[in-house]
C-alpha cells in the first residue's frame, strides 16, 4: 500500500524484530555490548532486562546474525510457559536432539551432545526469551544445566532476556545460586527523544526513504510522546501514520496529523461509555491487554482488538450508536482504500 506510493522497498515499521533494521541507540549499544561481553567469556549467565517492546528480541535476532557459525552452536527459546521438565525438553529439541526416554536419558544426551561440540572445538549458546515467565524451579533446572563442564570450561553457556518482573525472580532468596553465575546484568531502558527521531530517520532511510513523505520537528515530539521511546510503540504508530498519508494523499506530516493518529487508535480500543474493567472479562486477553497500554495496535493481519460479533456479545444491551459510528468511520476508509486500490472505473460508484 503506502510503500509504493512513497517508494520505499520495504514497510519500515514492522512489528516482527528484523535485525535488517537494528538501530543502536544508546540503550541497544550497552545492552549489545553485555551479550558480547558474555560471549568473549564463554561462562556463566548474563542477563538482558527491558519493558514490553524494548527491543529485546531484535538484539538476540542481531547477535545471532554475527556470531561465529563455526565457533558457536546457538539455541533460541522463547516459549517459556512451561515447567521444569518441559523446559528441558525444549532444551534438548532446540539443539537438534531426540526426545525419547526419561528425563535422565535427555540429559545424558544432552551432556553427550555439549562434550562432542567442545571436542570440535567450539561452544554451546541457550538463549531464553521471555524469561519472566520461568518458574523458579525452571530456573534452577536451567541453573543445574550449567553444571555441564570439562576440567578446564563450561560446555554451556546462557544468556536470560525478558521484562522486567524477572529481576524479582531473579533477586528471590532462593536464587542466590543463579546470581553468583550471572557475570553481567542490563536493563533496557526506553529512547530519548533524540534517539527516537534517530530510530525514525533510520528505518525509513533502511527503506529507501528520499524525504518524502517530510515530519516536522513537533511531528516527531509527538511519536515521542505517546510511545515513550519504545521501539514497538514507535512502530505501531508510524505504521499507522503512513497508511494515513497515503488514504489522505499526504507528503508531509505535522503534530496535527500525529494526534489524529493517535486518537484515532485511542477510539479504536476505547471501552464503551459506562462500562468498566469487569465489563472487560468478556474482551480477548490481547486486546484488553491493549486498551490498558493506552491503545497499542497490531496491523498486517495480527490481532488488533474486537471485531463485531465479539463487541456484540462484550455489550449487548447498548452503545450501539458509539459502534455505528465506529463502522462507519471504518467503511469510509476502505472505501477510500478501494478507489486507490482499483482507480475510477466506469460502474464503480462510492455508495453510502
Amino acid at each position: 500500500m503506502y510503500e509504493s506510493y512513497y517508494q520505499f522497498s520495504d514497510k519500515p515499521f514492522r512489528l516482527r524484530p528484523d535485525p535488517h533494521f537494528f538501530f543502536a541507540s544508546k540503550g541497544h549499544k550497552r545492552a549489545m555490548a553485555y551479550l558480547e561481553y558474555g560471549l568473549s567469556q564463554g561462562e556463566g549467565f548474563i542477563v538482558i532486562t527491558g519493558e514490553v517492546g524494548a527491543g529485546k528480541t531484535t538484539l538476540v535476532r542481531n547477535l545471532f546474525n554475527r556470531l561465529p557459525k563455526d565457533k558457536i552452536v546457538a539455541a533460541h527459546i522463547v516459549n517459556t510457559h512451561l515447567d521444569a521438565d518441559d523446559t528441558l525438553r525444549m532444551v534438548v529439541s532446540s539443539f537438534g536432539l531426540p526426545l525419547e526416554g526419561s528425563k535422565a536419558d535427555l540429559l545424558t544426551r544432552l551432556e553427550h551432545f555439549l562434550r562432542f561440540v567442545d571436542q570440535q572445538g567450539k561452544r554451546a549458546l541457550l538463549v531464553i526469551d521471555e524469561a519472566q515467565n520461568l518458574k523458579p524451579r525452571t530456573v534452577e533446572e536451567l541453573r543445574m544445566l550449567s553444571n555441564f563442564q570439562t576440567e578446564e570450561r563450561p560446555l554451556l553457556q546462557t544468556f536470560l532476556l525478558g521484562q522486567p518482573e524477572f529481576r524479582v525472580t531473579l533477586h528471590s532468596p532462593d536464587m542466590q545460586q543463579l546470581r553468583q553465575r550471572v557475570i553481567a546484568s542490563y536493563h533496557l531502558g526506553p529512547m530519548e527523544a533524540a534517539e527516537t527521531r534517530a530510530y525514525i530517520e533510520h528505518r525509513l532511510a533502511t527503506v529507501g526513504w528520499n524525504g518524502d513523505p517530510s515530519f516536522s520537528d513537533a511531528a516527531l515530539a509527538e511519536v515521542h510522546a505517546y510511545s515513550g521511546g519504545i521501539p514497538r510503540k514507535v512502530n505501531t504508530l508510524m505504521d499507522r501514520v503512513l497508511l494515513m498519508g497515503y488514504l489522505e494523499e499526504l507528503h508531509g506530516f505535522d503534530e496535527e496529523h500525529i494526534r489524529t493518529v493517535i486518537r484515532d487508535i485511542a477510539d479504536e480500543f476505547r471501552l464503551p461509555e459506562g462500562a468498566g474493567l469487569a465489563d472487560a472479562a468478556a474482551v480477548p486477553a490481547a486486546a484488553r491487554e491493549a486498551v490498558l497500554r493506552g491503545g497499542e495496535v497490531r496491523t498486517g493481519g495480527q490481532l488488533a482488538g474486537l471485531d463485531a460479533p465479539e463487541l456484540a456479545a462484550a455489550h449487548p444491551d447498548g452503545h450501539t450508536d458509539e459502534r455505528l459510528v465506529r463502522l462507519e468511520k471504518s467503511l469510509v476508509s476502505v472505501l477510500s482504500l478501494l478507489k486507490k486500490v482499483v482507480g475510477d472505473q466506469p460502474g464503480v460508484e462510492d455508495k453510502p
